[in-house]
């Protein structure tokens, strides 16, 4: 978008005479609140803590700036230089090898735009950032028969009980969301963590609060989304994702994938990061950025994992970072600990389309119990290659991995028992439960099994209280440093649960 500053206002122009692209503009003034200015309820709804591009308001240019006119729209840059380094401000990228010049058809010139949040929608030079400064939608406005005159003692429709060790983070959860402090759940794999994030919820929009619940992947968004539902029946709740219908949905609970984060600027009382250690989140800076950007200046920041980075482990054990540990699983029994398997040159055997006798007996063993198994490889073509070998024994074993567009029925395939062995990469890390399974690692040393990726392969294992134990085998050309701390993390994690009476 082009202006002409007059008087300290801006005009829009469509002239390229005597007019600005917004990042031009040293310091845009925003107006005054027209307290007699009669504001749209749809746009108040739709920008209430949004960053969003004038392409994906449904409301004509006009009608927006007659809102910026009366101080209940901002408009921010959607490009920032500092000196002369562009910045996007949507995903906060400064590095030069993102941004990239295009012949503009909107400014009428040659724009500088950012490639890293380019699925998002295009931020240039000439974009503007609309959002909303009047006040929020009123908090009746957001919920299905949830406030009336007075507010509900209780919005939580859950009968379950919480173990000991959930109870204890349950309570620093809410008491962190009450405060508006960040803190950490470390939570074992099947621990339940979930479950602990209930009453902080129900304390949060008790008092008025938006929460987003934010998650690497669209999976967990599908799954949590019924979940909280059910147990959060009387509120709206919001579910984003890639093509998710409930984009301009404003309700005091979100469930989003963290990419959608960019989509927000002061929007929530309370953000909740599941599986902080998670990719893209630990790779990508715009993601943190992202999550930063959507809290308000005075807020909550809950985050969640099983498997905290080195820093964060070495803050907790110094004090540095407010923490609680849930250190057992709610069946009270102890994490499966991975035994170390020496296999040899596997690959090199795999190449003569072969693979070691050591691994071959574990995966007969499994076949003749008929005891259903996780088999992770470290890439897509050692796995496809062990695949025709491994199917000599049994026609029941399937390869899966993130390309694979049958990926979703191979894994209800093995929910329903349908098959007995599934080889898969590390997409299965995390976020898949099957009650009742062994797991192996062929070539658990390959640098793609960090410690984080190998304690969360071998939490498969043991989950359900039914069957709460379970093989875990590494299979290894040499055992490595990662293999060795994932060992010493579940090892430290049963320590501290039978030292604080939550293993029997």
């Amino acid at each position: 978008m082009r202006f002409i500053i007059t008087e300290n206002k801006l005009i829009p122009s469509h002239s390229n005479e005597d007019s600005l692209k917004i990042s031009e503009i040293p310091s845009i003034s925003q107006p005054q609140i027209n307290p007699h200015f009669t504001y749209n309820q749809e746009l108040q709804h739709l920008l209430t803590g949004k960053q969003i591009l004038l392409e994906d308001i449904p409301h004509p240019f006009e009608e927006i700036h007659t809102h910026y006119e009366n101080g209940y729209i901002t408009y921010r840059k959607g490009i920032e230089y500092i000196g002369k380094k562009p910045i996007c401000n949507r995903c906060g990228t400064k590095s030069p090898k993102w941004f990239a010049a295009y012949p503009c058809a909107r400014c009428g010139e040659t724009c500088l735009y950012c490639r890293k949040c380019l699925m998002m929608g295009r931020i240039s030079e000439c974009t503007t950032l609309i959002g909303w400064n009047g006040s929020e939608p009123s908090y009746a406005e957001m919920v299905n028969n949830t406030i009336q005159t007075s507010s509900p003692e209780k919005l939580l429709a859950w009968q379950g009980a919480l173990s000991e060790g959930q109870k204890a983070a349950s309570n620093n959860v809410v008491k962190a969301i009450r405060d508006n402090q960040e803190y950490l759940v470390w939570a074992v794999c099947g621990a339940g963590k979930t479950e602990v994030l209930f009453a902080g919820i129900e304390a949060a929009l008790l008092a008025k609060k938006r929460v987003c619940i934010a998650t690497p992947r669209t999976d967990v968004v599908l799954e949590l989304t019924p979940r909280l539902r059910e147990v959060f029946p009387r509120t709206t709740i919001a579910s984003l994702y890639g093509g998710s219908e409930d984009r301009h949905l404003f309700a005091p609970l979100t469930i989003a994938t963290t990419h959608q984060l960019l989509r927000f600027y002061h929007a929530f009382d309370t953000i909740i990061l599941d599986e902080v250690d998670a990719f893209p989140y630990t790779v990508e800076e715009s993601l943190k950025h992202a999550a930063i950007q959507a809290r308000k200046p005075v807020s909550a920041m809950i985050y969640l994992t099983a498997t905290p980075n080195e820093k964060w482990q070495f803050e907790c054990r110094t004090g540095k970072r407010a923490f609680t540990t849930i250190p057992a699983r709610f069946h009270r029994h102890p994490l499966p600990i991975p035994n170390f398997s020496w296999c040899g040159n596997w690959q090199k055997q795999l190449n003569k389309n072969k693979l070691p006798a050591i691994v071959l007996n574990w995966v007969k063993d499994r076949i003749q119990t008929g005891m259903q198994s996780l088999i992770f490889f470290p890439h897509i073509p050692l796995m496809e290659k062990a695949l025709p070998i491994l199917r000599q024994f049994t026609p029941d074993i399937v390869a899966v991995h993130a390309a694979d567009p049958k990926r979703k029925e191979k894994v209800q395939m093995m929910r329903s028992k349908e098959i007995t062995i599934l080889l898969t990469t590390t997409i299965l890390e995390r976020g898949v439960t099957f009650p009742n399974i062994d797991v192996a690692v062929v070539g658990s040393e390959d640098q793609i099994f960090t410690e984080s990726a190998l304690v969360q392969i071998a939490g498969r294992a043991g989950r359900s209280k039914d069957f709460p134990k379970g093989n875990v085998t590494f299979f290894h050309y040499g055992k490595t440093e990662e293999m060795v701390k994932a060992r010493k993390q579940i090892m430290t994690m049963n320590r501290e649960g039978v030292k604080r009476g939550l293993i029997d």
